[in-house]
């Protein structure tokens, strides 16, 4: 496999995609394939042979300028590149007569480098595809409420659009006003339309339904989920792992000595007296058979394909690194709210005191909460909607992840948040020990009442947990900043025994840390809102992009776009897969060199042999790890 060919994943031309043929090495691979056939039925035919000389050398020219040219453009820069050495190797088989043989290596050459252009670009396709559901242009309302048809590339924010019934969706923001159901399948791949009401998110690329919306544009065009997504599945294609960054630290040693045992393999039988062909013969011969194009091709194929699989399924892997740590993890920790359970937890009971009603006490919380993304305060703000308290615009919000919000609320100031905002409250302990959230509301400095709220686990966390147990071999855990209560129920819902309940963020860090300290590579799941810091201690971290986050976004090693807990232990499984495809190439690869190396030192290898034992072990790893580009290689039961 050409090497120069895996450190340019990154830079292979925007052109459009129409089938693998649209790509100049798979062209030209055809091409010298075709020549080569021609030239073969010349030979065979007793054709002239001028006339078969011509067309063999037209393969040489068709499939070799490529890697030729970006070997010479690597020896400028001081790199010594297996492109090189093969082309270098062809032309040297072509001088002393054997053409056929060399062009043979050409042809089988350019299809191992077809190959995994193929790969490469079906990972650029996923990219373009994401792209494209965003719309060019969308209807933007000014504050005379005048429509303007607008590119989507210049939304600022702020920016108020109109979207009406069956549109795409421009920009990602917040309705104002309106009702609809929007399919958000391309983002979350929630099977149903999602009602969105004023006050909820919607996202870029997604289709509004039946009724008419507007919203208000949240961030510029670049920075939407959907431009984000593809940026990561871009960067996971141009990153290399651990193995593939230690194969090419080790490839130019081996390259130079590689040079050094063909020379000394020409030179000393000639100085022996052999024959200047027979001497040339046995170092090209070496030259091609002891070449790295397969350990090369051994690593990357199978985690790009992986990466690309993985992302038509729902999740989103940042880097080829981040596969190979998916891969070595264990144990699995938890967050609880929006990870174990479903994220949209219901206001159960409300106690208020103090003078305040329970309509009071729900309005100032949920004007409070409305600015916060996080689950607790969007049920809250659900509940006060329902039962007709006003949301009032909120000001000075301030947030401190796992202990609540403070927000200026007209004239009161607004405290809402976990148990620790007070030391001792006895009503929120009662709504503890039933099994209950408790959420304390504190106005003014005292304490005006409790809401107490309640989660579902997802319909499919027991399953995840139990295979993922199975795949790591380790107890997974759970790390929560709930009470105690609430966190063992919720544990022997979903089959966790281990329980850490009442942690702050610091308070889990400390925990991932403990794990790492012991041996542990901890897999933190979580929501991306109060995780943060755990997520950027732990071996990896997954985040859970239902809410499309920032944190959820950028600060995990991988996104759950399609909110499905099962894809956790089947990209666990792929992961695991795609190691051990990488291992078996390795040894493929090595086995090959090994045994042809020895062949011809100790023996007389045929050219020909060599070459199709050379580049058949590099189409062969190439193969296999494209087999994990296939739907069959997704593991939906997350088997190992």
């Amino acid at each position: 496999m050409p090497a120069a060919a895996l450190r340019n994943t990154a830079r292979v031309p925007h052109q459009a995609w129409s089938g693998p043929a649209a790509l100049s090495e798979v062209r030209w691979a055809l091409v010298a394939t075709g020549f080569f056939a021609l030239g073969l039925f010349a030979q065979l035919a007793g054709l002239p042979g001028w006339l078969y000389w011509g067309l063999y050398l037209t393969c040489y020219g068709s499939g070799g300028w490529q890697p030729g040219l970006a070997g010479l453009q690597a020896l400028r820069n001081r790199i010594l590149d297996v492109d090189l050495l093969m082309v270098v190797a062809a032309l040297a088989a072509a001088g002393i007569g054997q053409v056929f043989d060399g062009a043979l290596l050409i042809v089988i050459f350019a299809t191992s480098g077809a190959l995994e252009a193929v790969a490469t670009r079906r990972t650029e396709d996923s990219v373009r595809g994401l792209l494209g559901l965003t719309p060019e242009t969308a209807t933007r309302v000014d504050e005379f409420d005048v429509e303007r048809q607008v590119d989507t590339a210049q939304l600022a924010v702020d920016d108020v659009l109109l979207i009406r019934p069956g549109e795409r969706i421009g920009g990602d923001g917040v309705v104002l006003e309106g009702a609809s159901e929007v399919d958000q399948a391309t983002i979350t791949g929630e099977s149903l339309p999602a009602d969105k009401a004023p006050g909820d998110e919607v996202f870029a690329g997604t289709v509004n339904g039946t009724g008419t919306l507007r919203i208000r544009v949240v961030r510029p065009s670049a920075d939407t989920v959907i431009s984000r997504i593809a940026t990561m599945v871009a960067e996971a294609g141009a990153s290399k792992a651990r193995t593939q960054l230690f194969i090419e630290k080790i490839e130019q040693r081996y390259s130079v000595l590689m040079v050094a045992a063909t020379v000394a393999l020409l030179l000393v039988p000639l100085l022996a007296g052999s024959d200047l062909r027979s001497s040339l013969l046995r170092a090209m011969t070496f030259m091609i058979v002891a070449s790295p194009c397969a350990l090369v091709l051994s690593t990357m194929p199978p985690l790009l394909a992986s990466i690309a699989n993985a992302g038509r399924h729902g999740v989103l892997v940042k880097s080829a690194v981040v596969l190979e740590k998916l891969a070595d993890a264990g144990p699995v920790a938890f967050d609880k709210t929006g990870t174990l359970t479903k994220g949209a937890p219901r206001l159960a009971k409300v106690h208020s005191e103090n003078g305040f009603s329970d309509i009071a006490l729900l309005s100032l919380a949920a004007s409070a909460e409305n600015p916060s993304e996080h689950p607790l305060a969007r049920a809250i703000v659900a509940a006060a909607r329902a039962a007709g308290a006003a949301v009032r615009p909120a000001t000075e919000f301030a947030s401190a992840p796992g202990r609540g919000i403070r927000a200026q609320v007209g004239d009161h100031t607004v405290e809402v948040g976990s148990p620790a905002l007070l030391r001792a409250y006895p009503v929120a302990e009662r709504f503890e020990q039933a099994g209950y959230t408790a959420v304390i509301v504190v106005v003014d400095g005292a304490p005006a009442g409790v809401l107490a709220l309640t989660d579902h686990p997802r319909d499919e966390a027991r399953a995840a947990v139990a295979k993922l147990e199975l795949l790591t071999g380790r107890t997974p855990l759970l790390m929560t900043g709930d009470n105690p209560r609430a966190a063992a129920q919720l544990a022997a819902d979903v089959g966790i025994t281990d329980v850490r309940a009442g942690l702050l963020p610091e308070d889990k860090v400390g925990v991932v840390r403990g794990l790492e300290a012991d041996g542990a590579r901890v897999l933190f799941v979580g929501d991306g809102v109060n995780d943060a810091p755990a997520m950027a201690a732990a071996h990896v971290a997954v985040a859970m992009g239902r809410s499309g986050s920032d944190l959820a976004l950028e600060t995990s090693d991988a996104v759950i776009t399609r909110d499905d807990l099962a894809a956790l232990p089947a990209v666990v499984a792929l992961a695991r897969r795609a190691r051990r495809v990488v291992a078996a190439n390795l040894v493929i690869a090595a086995t090959f060199i090994v045994v042809l190396v020895t062949w011809d030192l100790l023996g007389h290898l045929p050219l020909p042999l060599g070459v199709a034992g050379h580049e058949g072990s590099t189409v062969l790893v190439g193969l296999n790890g494209l087999r994990l580009l296939r739907d069959r290689a997704w593991p939906v039961r997350g088997r190992s």
